[in-house]
């Protein structure tokens, strides 16, 4: 068919010629439907992208091949090509074993062995080094140790060179700026401009006249390179992020990494360490510091006390001698050591003191005592102190997400005294930094006392009212006996991968928490007369301006867990002004009132403490004892249950009052919906979370589990409920990597699935399209070992030793057999290609275009002769 002559190219307009014909390779149609392949070509090549990017159909091209090549490759050119192609192969693996041996062993091993050399204290310990780096012994072990002092290391490196970065932008404090003009713009606690005034400043006359002896100087400064000059002004003089642009993976910088290691071991470990140690035997504490199991990090952190102090002395020594260099670079050595301590007692200290309080305000509800606490702290003080943090860290989280809640729903102003996360100029660092340790050190011990009453009045209180009143509610059951029907390990799996995210990824139960707290707050605030001082005078809102700060009804934000952990430790009366202030009506006896309103609730949270402590425990022991009888049953269980029913009673309950005013019709209407939907959502659960998990945590016993743990002369033993336990942490496992994959068929039918959600669901795509292949290819899995093994094998005529060890080992004979298989297939996939590659260099001259045929679906080359 030939092109008409209205028929011109999309790109350069020219008609098509017998030497450049036109084609119509995608399915644009009109006046833009047909291209020259050289403008196709050139346009690919500016574009970067294969497809078209109107249509987005993928361009294709046929290969010329040259008119003497033969029907197939002579022998003598695929063994030259696979030969090139196994050197470039050798040389690229020789190159990355190289890097990984470096990396993986080289530096981690010398980083090891340099720590173990400074710390052994003796002089022989350096003369053998070079001895030690050779040597073979613990290789694996010191290997590991080295990696997690390498990763310290550049940590700490990271993280200099990110105080760097926050003193560049945020400014020093005053106390290290005081003959020096300001670099930067003011900060909330930073150096000020000349054209701003100072409101926390009482001598502002003094400050303005050393702003004027500084521009003056300034010049004279600048031409004075021996007396401080500009480059002691700015804050590069140490170039630590051009050192961090140097740490590459490909370059191997290996003797640059190694002697980085070494200098932060020396200067952040080493001398640290032995500047407590010797203080610590000086003042005779050293028999204490052992008892305390960690004497290693108890000792480094009051080496690093004693060296703020030491720099503090020497900084003051510094300026009045009137040494500028030395007076600065000893503030910024003590501005580090000071944020590292700060930051080791907010992160470290403060949730680890909360933890323990925990523990020991709730010892008698596991019917324990502090000798029992004691034991296990010595039997395991690594393990203990960690879960004591982990509790604690979890628990100021929560207290943090809280109060961003109560700002939701309370009046701005009235949380004055507490830090706000969503305040834009919150900066825990820049405090850090600018803020003296008095201040510091009082708000941790404010925090301290917050957060040590709430414990008091949440979790002590409420136990000894339980005992008093219920005696035999308590101890709670947290002991699992060896006899138990259940596993404790499927007990944990269950309570960790279906019911608590279940229940903490609804959305609903936070919506419920503000309602309720909005409910208590507008009672409390109409029965006191605080409803002003609480919510806000909103009668008067249409004839005044909004003066609601624009975050107020946008922290739906969740914080994170750094930024959570600093902002609930602030818990201290701010120094001026609350931020976001709204006015409200003072009524009379006001702090009396205010007195009553904190009892008030004080009682409120004592009775929501001994609701949650026995609620859900309660309805979870009668749950259990129709499915369990009068077995033990881990409390955390029974309690996880209980909580999750009496949340989806409440979500019914709630359903159910929504559908109230609509009337009896639509209300029968719904239930009938929701029933099918209901009814499909357990047929679909009953199959994946059911069936499938079944079928693979059993395969995955009989492949892995059995074969390795179990002898040939002993009977394997199977627990279905166990399995079935596993195999729920498997199956989430192999989506979770099925989703970061690439795109096949089963994550395309998952992304549907988790797309539609329940509402949504379609029962017969999911039986179809997920349920019906993943069941029979793990039927076929188990099915056909089983009757090989039973069927087959009997009818040859072996021993019975022989029927045992194919009975047992087929599982994992036919997956390696699969294994095997997957290789060879992806090897002839590649021969393949290589094949085609090695053609393509030799023989390849060129390529046409492909035209796009819609009636046939085919595609056809666009001949110049037709």
């Amino acid at each position: 068919s030939e092109t008409a002559a209205t028929d011109i190219c999309r790109v350069c307009r020219s008609e098509g010629t017998q030497d450049k014909p036109l084609y119509h390779p995608c399915v644009c149609t009109g006046s833009i439907k047909f291209i020259h392949q050289e403008c196709l070509l050139q346009w690919l090549k500016h574009s970067r992208k294969e497809y078209c990017e109107l249509c987005k159909h993928r361009f294709a091209f046929t290969p010329i091949y040259s008119p003497d090549m033969p029907s197939r490759l002579p022998v003598q050119d695929i063994f030259a090509g696979l030969v090139t192609s196994v050197g470039t192969a050798i040389r690229y693996w020789f190159h990355y074993t190289l890097v990984a041996f470096a990396w993986l062993g080289v530096v981690p091993l010398t980083a090891c062995r340099i720590y173990k050399c400074l710390f052994t204290g003796s002089v022989s310990s350096l003369l053998t080094l070079p001895l030690d780096m050779l040597s073979t012994q613990n290789l694996l072990a010191d290997c590991l140790q080295g990696c997690f002092v390498v990763t310290c290391t550049l940590c700490a490196f990271i993280s200099l060179v990110w105080l760097r970065e926050q003193i560049v932008h945020g400014g020093a404090p005053q106390w290290l700026e005081q003959n020096q003009p300001p670099l930067v713009p003011n900060q909330p606690n930073g150096p000020a401009p000349a054209n701003e005034v100072r409101l926390e400043d009482d001598d502002d006359g003094e400050e303005d006249e050393e702003e004027e002896d500084d521009e003056e100087g300034r010049e004279e400064d600048a031409a004075d390179a021996n007396n401080g000059g500009q480059e002691d002004l700015n804050w590069n003089a140490l170039e630590w992020d051009r050192a961090a642009e140097e740490l590459t993976w490909e370059r191997e910088h290996v003797f640059w990494v190694v002697s980085l290691n070494t200098l932060f071991i020396l200067v952040f470990a080493f001398c640290p360490y032995h500047i407590g140690h010797f203080s610590v035997v000086g003042l005779g504490f050293e028999d204490y510091v052992k008892a305390s199991h960690f004497d290693g990090l108890i000792t480094t952190i009051l080496g690093y006390i004693l060296l703020a102090g030491a720099l503090i002395v020497c900084h003051a020594l510094a300026s009045l001698v009137k040494f500028q260099r030395s007076r600065r670079l000893l503030g910024v050595c003590y501005i580090v050591v000071k944020v590292s301590l700060l930051v080791v007692m907010e992160i470290g200290l403060f949730p680890l003191i909360c933890g323990w309080w925990l523990d020991i305000c709730s010892l008698e509800m596991f019917d324990a005592t502090l000798k029992d606490r004691e034991q296990s702290f010595d039997m395991a003080p690594g393990t203990t102190m960690f879960l004591h943090w982990l509790v604690g860290m979890v628990y100021v989280f929560y207290f943090a997400s809280f109060i961003l809640l109560l700002r939701e729903v309370l009046r701005p102003g009235v949380l004055w005294f507490l830090r706000n996360l969503n305040d834009p100029d919150f900066n825990p660092v820049q405090e850090m930094i600018h803020l003296p340790i008095y201040r510091h050190l009082r708000r941790f011990i404010l925090s301290v006392v917050v957060f040590g009453s709430i414990v008091l009045l949440m979790l002590w209180l409420p136990i000894r009212i339980i005992k008093l009143f219920f005696p035999t509610f308590l101890p709670y059951n947290v002991m699992l006996y060896s006899d138990a029907p259940v596993s404790e390990l499927s007990l944990e799996l269950l309570l960790l991968q279906v019911v608590l995210p279940a229940l903490l990824e609804q959305g609903h139960t936070r919506q419920w928490l503000k309602r309720l707290v909005h409910a208590w707050t507008f009672t409390a605030g109409y029965v006191l007369d605080l409803h002003s001082y609480l919510l806000g005078d909103h009668e008067d809102d249409d004839n005044q301006p909004n003066i609601n700060p624009p975050g107020r009804h946008n922290n739906n934000r969740v914080p994170g867990l750094g930024e959570g952990l600093h902002a609930a430790h602030q818990a201290i009366l701010q120094q001026g002004g609350p931020v976001g202030f709204q006015s409200y009506h003072r009524p009379i006896n006001f702090p009396l009132k205010i007195i009553l309103l904190v009892v008030f609730m004080c009682v409120t949270l004592l009775l929501a403490s001994l609701i949650c402590l026995t609620l859900p425990v309660c309805a979870g022991r009668w749950l259990m004892s129709f499915w369990m009888g009068s077995a033990m049953v881990h409390e955390l269980y029974t309690a996880a249950s209980g909580l999750y029913v009496c949340w989806l009673s409440i979500r019914a309950a709630t359903v159910m009052l929504s559908w109230m005013p609509q009337g009896r019709s639509v209300i029968l209407i719904k239930v009938h919906e929701w029933t099918l939907t209901i009814i499909k959502t357990i047929v679909v659960a009953v199959m994946l979370a059911g069936v499938i998990p079944l079928l693979l945590g059993l395969l995955f016993e009989l492949v892995i589990v059995a074969p390795l743990r179990v002898p040939l002369d002993q009977t394997p033993l199977f627990y279905p409920w166990q399995d079935w336990a596993l195999g729920v942490l498997h199956a989430k496992i192999i989506a979770a990597i099925t989703l970061m994959g690439p795109q096949w068929w089963l994550k395309t039918v998952i992304e549907q699935v988790y797309a539609n959600g329940i509402r949504n669901i379609d029962l017969h795509f999911i039986v179809r399209g997920l349920a019906a292949p993943v069941i029979c290819v793990l039927l076929l899995s188990l099915c056909v070992p089983y009757t090989i093994s039973k069927g087959i094998t009997p009818l040859l005529g072996v021993q019975p030793e022989m029927q045992t060890l194919v009975e047992r080992r087929i599982y994992p004979f036919l997956l390696m057999v699969v294994i095997l298989l997957a290789i060879l297939s992806f090897q002839i996939r590649q021969f393949k290609r290589l094949y085609e590659h090695i053609k393509n260099d030799k023989y390849l001259v060129g390529q046409r275009l492909v035209n796009y045929e819609r009636k046939s679906g085919r595609s056809t080359s666009y001949s110049s002769s037709s």
